[in-house]
This record gives structure tokens, C-alpha cells and sequence, in this order.
């Protein structure tokens, strides 16, 4: 009641006056200085003023972006490493003898727009192999530590204390002590379940262990909103793994959502070494650490002809949104179909847009999306979305068997992406992603062929169950949505 009465003073003056300034001078920030978006922006300047204590709290953890560039600005010695490692693929490639043109077909646009964007070199060597259940892919990923002779690099937003976590730990202690380098890179709050002594025996025998953007505090960290929500593996340099999975049991299926569904690759050939950049930017970053470029990081891989595969990352720390970029071209190219599976999905106007006008003109749009919410917020405010996608000719499935996690898009059977990137604003915008993009060859006609084998795995969402939801569903999608600037 005090405070109510605006009786809380400091040095004379309310505290709610002040919060009331101080809240003024965010909402200026937000309009004039950070430049957003505007329906952002319009959110912020209303959650400000309505809801003056709990606005300028949310505002301090999810929304001051002013000092994102200097926050997330990465080394210059970092970009020098990836423009060797980057003029290394270009010299190899340019004693491909299969012109890339005759192999990309009508992606030759995009593919340079993601070098341009990202750096994103394309390979052409690699052997792509997919996952969909979490046993074979960990059992693939023990058996290439298991394996190791030089080094074992991992990449996980999450890290879960418990069976298959401690199995991975052991077999990376194991593997340090036979005298291979290991590190392993953990997002702060991905892995804030994680004992402090977790990873002890593993650092006992030589191992290296950093967290991405860790804070004594880590509840008042103003960089918490800003998460590395990659999922990377390099192993010798000759292996890698990316995709959609985190290491824990739920995604075995142990958890409380029952079956997990996820989508995951493993490749050789010289887009590996396009993750070992990645990997080596964020470790230098995250641990201060100076990995720079060595031979023995960047083997020289086999000769051959494989899938065309491009590495493509975005984060706060640039301004390309390239993989956002790269799911709109693969919208805007299609011819015959645009295949989504997502659990996430907060599309911003270019995206629902590209969709729309991809349905409307014929072609056949589906998104696969959980009948089951891990977080309800995301979750209604998706289905919202959605069945404004519907009423323009999109087809909708919910996966009933478990919670499908995968983060896949393929298109026309000809090109595909798979990696950790939901179809929301936090993974084109906020957090930092990494996907493979792939073209020709048996890969994206295999995710194809997998997204229909689901379909028997789900149940279509119509226009019939729109008209007929509940007035409390309604009301969940409604008011999930107008939080979906900042969800």
C-alpha cells in the first residue's frame, strides 16, 4: 500500500516517478536510438508505461539492445582465422571440374547471397548422413569420440545432468587422458542445471570446459536474452554433427514429453571445416581463448563428388539475419513444395508473407508443429499464426506421437536446411544458430521422404477445428501473441 501511495521516496522523489522517467528515457531509446521494428517497438513503449515496475524489469533482461553490437562484437583475430580457413575452401574449390552451376540449378543466386551475408562457403565433397532418433545419433557421436585421435570439439546449448550427459563426460575424460584434445563449449543457461564439479574428471585429465556468456548473477545477467542455441560436434577435423538434438536423456525419449523427434546430420568432406570455424569463433569468444588456424584442425579431405552443403550461422552479433535470408529464398524458389517442421513458430511479416504468397500461387505448403506445448506461450501464439497461414492454402500437421523438435525446411525435393534455427523472431534475430543448407543430391529428397512418413504420425489441423475452438483457447492464442515481439 506504501508503495501505491507513491510513499517509497529516495532523495525526495517516488519511486514510481522514477521508474516513470527512467521508463520514459527506454521508451525514447526504443523509438529513437536501437531502431526496432515497430511492431516491437510499440510493444515495448506499452509494456513500459501500462505495467511501469514489471516493464522496466522485462525491458532490462529482454529488450535493451544499445549496447548489442559492442556486447557480441567479435575479435578481429577471429575474422582473420575465418578468412584463412574460408580462401583455403575457395582455392579447393576452384578445382571442382563439375561447373556449380550444372549442380545448384536455380540456387546459384542464394548460394551467393549466403557467402556474401555469412561467409558461408559451399562444398561439394561431403557425405551426409541423417538422424531422426536420438539413440542413433548418439550412438554415432560416442562411437566418433570413441574414435578420436587428435581432437574432440563439442557445441551444446543444452547439457542435462543425468545418464546420457555423464556417458558423453566419461568418454571425453577417457579420451583426454589417451592424450586427444577435448573441449567442450556450453551456453550458460542451456546448461545452468549442470553441477560445478560436472565436468571435473574430464578438466583433471587436460580437458577444456567454457559457458557462453556466464555470470556469477546469473538472474540479472543483461545478456541472458542473447543465448548460443547452436549444436555443433567436430571430431579431427574429418567428422561433424549439427542439427537440432542437445545432450541429455529427455531426448531419447526420456523425458516428460514421451518420444522425441528431432532431425540431425552427421557429414564429411570440407563442410566440416566450415563448423570447426564456427566452433573456433565462439570458443575465442566465450573463453578468451586464441585458437587460430593450424593444419592439423583443417585435414585435407578425400576428392570425391557429395552433397552441396553451405554452414550458414546468424546471431546478434550481425546484421545479415542470414539464415532467415536463407529460408525466404528457399520459399521464393520453389516450384512445387515448401515442407516445414518446426516447434517453434513466430514467424515475422516476411516470413508469413513468403508463405502466403508461395500457397496462393500453388504451391504445396505443409508445416509439421508439436500437438504439445514444452512452452505454452510459444505454443498458442504459433497456433495463431498458423491458422492465419491456413486460410491462405498452407497445410497444417500436429505431430502426435511425442514433441518433434526437428528444425527442417525442404524444398521441391531439390534443397533443404536442417539445423538448430526455429521459424521465430528469437532464432532469426536474438540467439545464435547455426544450419547446414543443402542442395541436390539424396539428402533433401530423404528429409522429403521423412516429413511424409511423419505425416502418419500426425493429425491435419483444419479450418473446420478453427471455427471451432474455445473461447479459453482463443483467448491463449490472443494474448500469447501480443508478447510474440518478445517471446
Amino acid at each position: 500500500m506504501v508503495f501505491l501511495r507513491l510513499g517509497i521516496e529516495i532523495f525526495g522523489f517516488s519511486l514510481v516517478g522514477i521508474l516513470f522517467i527512467i521508463n520514459i528515457i527506454f521508451a525514447i531509446s526504443v523509438v529513437f536510438v536501437e531502431r526496432k521494428k515497430p511492431s516491437a517497438a510499440l510493444l515495448w513503449v506499452a509494456v513500459l508505461f501500462f505495467l511501469p515496475l514489471f516493464g522496466f524489469l522485462l525491458y532490462l533482461v529482454f529488450g535493451q539492445t544499445i549496447y548489442k553490437e559492442r556486447i557480441f562484437r567479435l575479435k578481429e583475430e577471429d575474422d582473420r582465422i575465418a578468412k584463412e580457413v574460408i580462401a583455403r575452401q575457395e582455392e579447393r574449390l576452384e578445382g571442382i571440374h563439375v561447373p556449380l552451376e550444372d549442380k545448384a540449378g536455380d540456387y546459384l543466386n542464394m548460394i551467393a547471397m549466403l557467402l556474401k551475408n555469412d561467409q558461408a562457403v559451399i562444398s561439394n565433397d561431403n557425405i551426409v548422413e541423417v538422424f531422426t532418433d536420438g539413440n542413433a545419433k548418439f550412438d554415432a557421436l560416442l562411437e566418433a569420440i570413441d574414435n578420436a585421435d587428435d581432437f574432440i570439439h563439442l557445441e551444446y546449448y543444452i547439457i542435462r545432468n543425468d545418464t546420457l550427459s555423464r556417458q558423453i563426460a566419461t568418454a571425453l575424460a577417457r579420451k583426454a587422458r589417451e592424450g586427444v584434445t577435448v573441449r567442450v563449449l556450453g551456453d550458460a543457461v542451456g546448461c545452468h542445471s549442470l553441477p560445478n564439479d560436472f565436468y571435473r574428471e574430464l578438466t583433471d585429465a587436460g580437458g577444456e570446459v567454457a559457458w557462453f556468456f556466464r555470470s556469477k548473477y546469473l538472474h540479472i545477467n543483461m545478456r541472458v536474452n542473447y543465448r548460443n542455441h547452436r549444436k555443433i560436434a567436430v571430431i579431427d577435423g574429418k567428422i561433424g554433427f549439427i542439427g537440432g538434438y542437445n545432450i541429455g536423456d529427455e531426448y531419447l525419449g526420456k523425458g516428460p514429453l514421451g518420444n522425441w523427434r528431432d532431425t540431425h546430420l552427421k557429414i564429411t568432406g570440407s563442410a566440416v571445416h566450415s563448423l570447426q570455424v564456427r566452433f573456433f569463433m565462439d570458443w575465442n569468444h566465450a573463453a578468451n581463448g586464441d585458437l587460430g588456424f593450424e593444419e592439423r584442425y583443417f585435414p585435407t579431405p578425400e576428392e570425391r563428388e557429395g552433397t552441396l552443403v553451405q554452414i550458414v550461422s546468424s546471431g546478434p552479433d550481425s546484421h545479415g539475419e542470414a539464415i532467415k535470408k536463407g529460408y525466404l529464398n528457399l520459399i521464393s524458389n520453389a516450384r512445387e513444395s515448401v515442407w516445414i517442421q518446426t516447434p517453434y513458430f513466430i514467424p515475422d511479416g516476411s516470413i508469413m508473407d513468403a508463405l502466403k504468397i508461395a500457397a496462393e500461387s500453388g504451391v504445396d505448403v505443409r508445416i509439421m508443429f508439436p500437438c504439445k506445448p514444452d512452452h505454452p506461450f510459444v505454443y498458442w501464439a504459433g497456433f495463431s499464426y498458423l491458422w492465419e497461414l491456413m486460410e491462405s492454402g498452407v497445410r497444417v500437421y500436429s505431430y502426435d506421437n511425442g514433441f518433434i523438435h526437428a528444425k527442417t525446411v525442404v524444398v521441391d525435393g531439390f534443397a533443404a536446411s536442417v539445423g538448430s534455427a526455429n521459424w521465430d523472431i528469437r532464432s532469426f534475430s536474438l540467439n545464435f544458430e547455426a544450419n547446414a543448407f543443402l542442395y541436390k543430391g539424396d539428402v533433401p529428397p530423404a528429409l522429403k521422404q521423412i516429413f511424409a512418413d511423419d505425416i502418419a504420425s500426425c493429425t491435419e489441423v483444419t479450418l473446420d477445428m478453427y471455427g471451432n475452438r474455445t473461447f479459453v483457447v482463443r483467448l491463449k492464442e490472443s494474448f500469447s501473441r501480443l508478447f510474440s515481439g518478445i517471446l
